[in-house]
């Protein structure tokens, strides 16, 4: 299994950027439209979880060799090369190899969450998510140890276990037993499947990944306004970023990048080769931003500080000043509360899941004040969304350097490196560094 994947190494020079704009899916039907949204297309960012998703049995660390799939389910062979993105070299880039943990969303809690069987591919394992007829969500490996069928696929829930689509076997959902086997007398005492630790929290169903299996060590905050539903749903947005999980919240700490990356006007839209046209040169975003690592029991969070002001030919928009508090949870965990002086107060979700070793689900789901018009939950999603494009497209075209050059203002990044270094496993391995030469 794969997840947070080994310390990334320094590799290939720089690429050139990319003509090719951030991957977006279609927003959620809550989530709003706007001028310039991704429609759906072929390729990795239109398909199906399931395709988009492929095995990564070449990359898990497991004694057996990983069984063969479906034509089907494997990804089309790549493009020519004067077809790829320039740069998209996969073998300069780090490997995956393992974390100290990570909570890891699997899909929604509630109504959609029926009673019946999903499958899910996270941290390079397939999983089977199921709430059983009492109302408990679990999560089991999805491949019956019977005959490798997907439990997800066809399968059923009968009381608190899940059926096999294939010869019926039934397995308990609270620890993985099969209870029955409709044409044998007797159910061997081994024929069991991996419960994986899961929990419902803020909307979601999490499951808990461990690279040496270990038990979760640390919980999921619960957002008390999203549970007592004081804050309400408005959207959601979803992007793929070919990028180390690492490089994500590490721009939390890079405060420098704010003020000339996402400081141009988000009119601009997210290309960083047009955010600068003097057409929307009036406008300008100014960010005050501070991180800090929390003390412990909370060690594995950090927290980042921001204050938002905008200027239109030089005169402050107070109707835009926005202070943020961002709290980092474990790797790929982050809430984005945001507070304004009479449109209330709200969280952004932010999830990120590793797919691949260098491919990361990002989700952004809104929740505002109910008695605050979807308009602004919208407009602050859709601002968002444009930010974080901007950011993905430098994410996809850069590289990790190990030993970065930096100057006195750039010492937050290496105490993020530190505080970040605790989700990495004492096995994580890394890429050996390659050599480059003329001898190809």
């Amino acid at each position: 299994m794969v997840l947070i994947h080994g310390r990334p190494e320094a590799r290939r020079p720089p690429r050139p950027p990319s003509r090719r704009p951030p991957r977006r899916r279609p927003a959620h039907a809550g989530a709003p439209s706007a001028p310039g949204a991704a429609r759906p297309a072929s390729g990795r960012g239109a398909r199906g979880a399931g395709e988009r998703c492929r095995a990564l049995s070449p990359v898990l660390n497991r004694a057996a060799p990983a069984p063969l799939r479906p034509a089907a389910a494997q990804r089309p062979p790549s493009p020519p090369p004067d077809a790829a993105r320039p740069g998209s070299l996969r073998q300069s880039r780090p490997r995956a190899s393992g974390c100290a943990g990570l909570w890891a969303p699997l899909a929604e809690n509630g109504p959609a969450c029926p009673p019946r069987a999903r499958r899910a591919l996270r941290v390079g394992e397939h999983l089977a998510v199921f709430r059983s007829q009492d109302g408990q969500a679990h999560v089991l490996d999805a491949h019956c140890p019977h005959l490798g069928a997907n439990l997800a696929a066809g399968g059923r829930v009968r009381g608190g276990c899940i059926e096999c689509p294939f010869h019926g076997w039934q397995f308990r959902g609270e620890d993985g037993k099969c209870t029955r086997i409709p044409y044998a007398g007797k159910v061997p005492d081994s024929a069991r499947v991996r419960v994986w630790p899961s929990c419902e929290v803020n909307g979601m169903v999490l499951v808990w990944y461990h690279r040496q299996g270990l038990d979760p060590t640390w919980a999921v905050p619960e957002q008390c306004e999203i549970t007592s539903e004081e804050w309400v749903f408005r959207g959601q947005t979803e992007h793929l970023v070919d990028v180390h999980i690492q490089e994500i919240p590490e721009n939390a700490a890079d405060t420098a990048h704010l003020a000339f990356l996402h400081g141009p006007a988000i009119l601009g839209g997210s290309d960083p080769r047009y955010t600068r046209s003097r057409l929307w040169d009036f406008m300008k975003h100014t960010w005050k931003a501070e991180w800090q690592p929390e003390p412990e029991p909370n060690a594995h969070c950090s927290r980042l500080l921001l204050q938002h002001s905008a200027t239109i030919f030089g005169k402050r928009l107070s109707l835009m000043d926005l202070t943020v508090s961002a709290r980092q949870v474990g790797p790929g965990l982050v809430y984005l509360i945001f507070e304004h002086a009479f449109l209330g107060r709200g969280i952004i979700l932010q999830t990120v899941t590793p797919l691949e070793p260098l491919l990361q689900s990002v989700v952004h789901k809104i929740y505002y004040q109910k008695n605050i018009p979807a308009i602004v939950p919208k407009f602050i999603l859709r601002a968002e969304c444009v930010q974080f494009e901007r950011d993905i497209t430098i994410w996809n075209n850069k590289e990790y350097l190990s030993k970065p050059l930096l100057v006195r203002e750039d010492s937050g990044i290496q105490r993020h490196r530190r505080w970040f270094s605790q989700f990495y496993s004492e096995g994580s391995a890394t890429a050996p560094a390659r050599e480059e030469g003329l001898d190809w």
